[in-house]
């Protein structure tokens, strides 16, 4: 394999901190990486590096001949004074500036201009690239080309930033958190996308189905060290369990042997010479080796909820419009002790504003929104970080308490508080500007736990958090004595956590589905499937019935089945019962709720080529049928 990208003992500080110091990696010419590590460790600086935006303290990046980098970056470089049209075509390709002029006349409807730009569309042979430009535009809802970047919202900037890198298909994708900001339709079509694409991928996420499905190696950096896993995510979770153990197994058997090594020290001091100066070289090594601390730091998340009553939120035809949109329309619903609802739907299905009437920050224009006595909401917002940057970490925890009570009846400092959250006594009087910006969601998420919330409400908890604080999390909240609303892009979250699932359909419908997220798609795709088909059976039977009207005056013998076909049409007779048969036991033991998650994307893998072959087999035997 060719090697694309080659960083060689690369070391980085910023101010008094050290974010890794010698680590060494390469990329090869094909590849699909993901890179892996704690917040707070350098990953977003590391990609700033191997992309040229920022210069290493120490260390070679060497990148191989006329090998062109894309860089998505978690804060998008814009120029706001472009039209979106203008900003996705800032290239000097010739193809990508004639798809720009012929996307501006359409936009203009230029006749003249339109008919001039197809025929040099023609000559370059770009009607490809500008369909697939159409499908990444349309995919990531950038539709008004004529608006001014600085008119867009965060979420519509990123996007867009998206959209760019993936149009001008360079050799080498460089992805910082790429599903942020993006719906769950988005990030299902981008995950097909990148699986497909030619370039090279190196990127950073969070998202583990993502990560599942794309990457095909992951590259962890831990404690200064880059472990390489030529495996999926599920891979990557198995070995790195197995080096975990290995290590501690290492350091076990250093600590035995050490112990041998400090007697024969003490009784042997004459032993010294010559002879015995190997063993007194080992016994410096292996004294290293035996205080060696495997780290393996997880935040702890067991703070106190206040008690919860009977009632808890009661909605009763609640109805909520904006002039144009209708958002919420009728709905009732009684929260129930300790459930777990996910919250689905398109951007602008009115999401946040079902959050908002919950909570009080908005009055529902008909219907009653009962919230119980004993209620106490944690709300965590996805823009809800207002920190004040100059105020240092210990500081934005003792404004809220100076102790926290724990579910077991102790109580904590705020520092030990802190400490728990993987801010160490060093980190806490640093100040927030400093931190990365998964440590500043880590610490809003502390700030919202300590209040002793018994409802929660979190809007996108998953972004910028690392996948060890996500699991953490998760656990947390599967335990949780309180109610929670989750509204969240990442769906290996959502089936771990949720019991149910608020579909936001449009038009004001809210649907109650019981499932979590993977099941919920998997129901989505079977009846997409059911109506695909019946809409071709009934384009089959009118063509039929068009082609028996045409042939009527002069009608023909009807064409019998050959031998071969007739073999055909038995087999598919057995094929297509074993096959509903195996749809069935499929759906229901992934209904069973017994799953675990990995188990639960194989059978949902399963089951989709099973219907996919389903789909084939009912067709053709519709087909033959006719003829039989």
């Amino acid at each position: 394999m060719k090697p694309f990208l080659q960083a060689e003992n690369l070391s980085k500080r910023w101010g008094e901190l050290m974010l890794f110091e010698d680590i060494s990696f390469t990329v090869f010419e094909g590849a699909k990486v993901a890179l892996i590590a704690k917040n707070g460790t350098g990953k977003s600086t590391l990609l700033d590096l191997l992309a040229g935006k920022e210069t290493q303290d120490n260390g070679i990046i060497t990148l191989s001949n006329n090998v062109e980098i894309g860089y998505f970056e978690q804060i998008p470089n814009l120029n706001p004074k472009h039209t979106v049209i203008e900003e996705v075509f800032e290239t000097d390709n010739e193809k990508l500036k004639t798809v720009k002029a012929f996307e501006l006349a359409v936009a203009h409807d230029n006749q003249e201009e339109i008919a001039a730009i197809t025929t040099k569309m023609d000559e370059l042979n770009v009607w490809a690239i500008e369909v697939e430009i159409k499908q990444i535009l349309t995919q990531l809802k950038i539709t008004s080309l004529e608006q001014k970047v600085a008119e867009l919202s965060g979420g519509q900037q990123k996007r867009l930033a998206l959209a760019k890198v993936l149009i001008n298909q360079p050799d080498l994708l460089i992805l910082d958190e790429p599903t942020n900001h993006l719906d769950l339709e988005m990030i299902e079509w981008l995950e097909a996308y990148l699986t497909r694409t030619k370039s090279t991928l190196l990127m950073v996420t969070h998202d583990r189905y993502f990560l599942d499905r794309v990457c095909t190696e992951i590259i962890e950096m831990e404690d200064n060290q880059i472990y390489r896993y030529q495996g999926n995510y599920s891979y990557f979770l198995e070995k790195r369990d197995e080096r975990i153990q290995m290590q501690h197994a290492s350091v076990s058997k250093a600590k035995n042997l050490m112990r041998t090594e400090i007697e024969w020290i003490r009784r042997m001091p004459k032993a010294r010479g010559t002879k015995a100066k190997y063993r007194v070289d080992a016994f410096d090594d292996l004294k290293a080796k035996a205080s060696k601390t495997i780290r393996d730091d997880k935040v702890e998340m067991n703070v106190k909820s206040a008690r919860l009553g009977k009632k808890i939120v009661e909605l009763e035809n609640v109805s909520k419009s904006f002039p144009g949109v209708n958002l919420i329309e009728d709905f009732s619903y009684k929260f129930q002790r300790f459930e777990k609802v996910g919250i689905v739907g398109k951007n602008g299905t009115g999401k946040s504003t079902f959050l908002n009437l919950i909570t009080g920050a908005l009055d529902a224009d008909s219907g009653i929104v009962d919230i119980g006595k004993t209620i106490k909401f944690g709300y965590y917002r996805q823009e809800g970080i207002f920190f004040d940057p100059k105020e240092k970490v210990i500081e934005a925890v003792q404004k809220i308490a100076e102790y926290i009570d724990f579910e077991d009846g102790t109580k904590m400092s705020a520092t030990q508080m802190l400490t728990r959250f993987l801010f160490p006594p060093e980190t806490q009087y640093n100040f927030i500007e400093k931190l990365s910006g998964g440590e500043k969601r880590r610490l809003y998420m502390c700030t919202i736990l300590m209040q002793n919330p018994n409802f929660l409400i979190l809007d996108e908890p998953t972004n910028d958090l690392d996948i060890m604080t996500l699991n953490v999390l998760e656990e947390y909240l599967k335990s949780f004595a309180g109610c929670v609303i989750v509204v969240s892009h990442d769906r290996f979250f959502m089936d771990k956590i949720v019991d149910h699932l608020f579909v936001f359909d449009g038009e004001g419908k809210i649907s109650d589905f019981p499932g979590n997220y993977t099941v919920y798609r998997n129901k989505v795709d079977e009846d997409e499937a059911i109506k695909a088909k019946a809409e071709a059976k009934i384009k089959a039977e009118a063509k039929a019935q068009a082609d028996l009207t045409a042939k009527e005056e002069k009608p023909k013998e009807k064409k019998r089945l050959s031998y071969n076909e007739k073999r055909e049409f038995e087999q598919l007779e057995k094929d297509i019962p074993e096959l509903e048969e195996k749809k069935d036991e499929l759906e229901e033991v992934m209904n069973s709720g017994t799953l675990p998650h990995d188990e639960l994307y194989e059978k949902s893998m399963e089951l989709d080529k099973v219907k996919s072959l389903l789909d084939e087999k009912e067709f053709r035997w519709l087909e033959l049928s006719e003829l039989n």
